[in-house]
């Protein structure tokens, strides 16, 4: 039997993409079968000080977060996957992140989707499934993490941050790691400095 993974990421934060595409490529060495799921970094962040430059971001963050949800709620969540893969694509590989909007209307086709969908960026009527799929993501684990965050059966937890991601079996032997130490109770955290930013391959 397939093991069920649910994983909750922001579209702009560059280590959830690159743990996404580590898990689906954990998909081709484990049975395990991944739900993208949609949390966000401007409700996260809400009310919290943050530099001026990071609260910019985090107004043109509830953008793409919104058309997830629009995304979701008409295809599924097999074309959410879609969508996302194709705006990670253009925004984080391709670096086309100076209009948002223009950048999930482009991720929309790419996929064969609605580009009117787009729309639900400038729109707050999806907010109210925004913060529900969000929080459903981030209760669990908390609230001093960030995406990504990944379920897998009764055990949350933030991340892995790695960069690359792994490939072959390698991205499998990080699977098996990072579920067996979540699984432990009271494990909380293993960590060490970032020597180097998110590489997208």
């Amino acid at each position: 039997m397939k093991q069920s993974v649910d994983l909750w990421v922001d579209p702009i934060c560059p280590w959830a993409w690159i743990t996404s595409r580590w898990l689906l490529e954990a998909k081709t060495v484990r049975e395990i079968d991944v739900t993208f799921h949609t949390m966000s970094l401007a409700i996260l962040n809400d009310g919290r000080d943050v530099g001026e430059e990071y609260r910019d971001l985090m107004r043109q963050a509830w953008g793409p977060v919104r058309v997830m949800i629009a995304v979701e709620q008409r295809y599924g969540p097999e074309r959410l996957e879609a969508f996302y893969g194709a705006f990670g694509q253009r925004y984080h590989v391709q670096r086309q992140n100076e209009d948002l909007l223009a950048t999930s209307r482009s991720a929309l086709g790419d996929v064969g989707l609605d580009a009117a969908l787009s729309d639900a960026a400038l729109s707050d009527q999806l907010d109210e499934d925004l913060r529900s799929s969000h929080f459903a993501g981030m209760n669990p684990v908390g609230f001093d993490v960030g995406t990504p965050v990944l379920h897998v059966g009764d055990v949350a937890f933030f991340g892995p941050v790695v960069t690359p991601a792994p490939r072959g079996q390698a991205a499998g032997t990080l699977f098996d790691g990072v579920v067996a130490v979540a699984s432990i109770p009271g494990f909380y955290e293993l960590k060490r400095s970032r020597s180097e930013g998110p590489i997208f391959q």
